[in-house]
């Protein structure tokens, strides 16, 4: 399960960033649900914008 969801996470990374190999993008396409892709490409656009905030925030402030 851990084994999973670090796969999710880094294939999910890459694809966010644009440097999603051939082979990943292969097996991510043969997963059943694009559900848990899109839950973490969410998270992962919520903590980049949060991320920006703070860091903005410590610069300005």
């Amino acid at each position: 399960m851990l084994r999973k969801s670090w796969d999710l996470l880094i294939s999910t990374l890459a694809a966010f960033f644009g440097v999603q190999s051939e082979k990943n993008r292969k097996r991510d396409f043969q997963a059943s649900s694009p559900l848990p892709f899109i839950i973490m490409g969410i998270v992962l656009a919520i903590a980049l914008v949060f991320t920006l905030l703070f860091i903005v925030r410590k610069v300005l402030g």
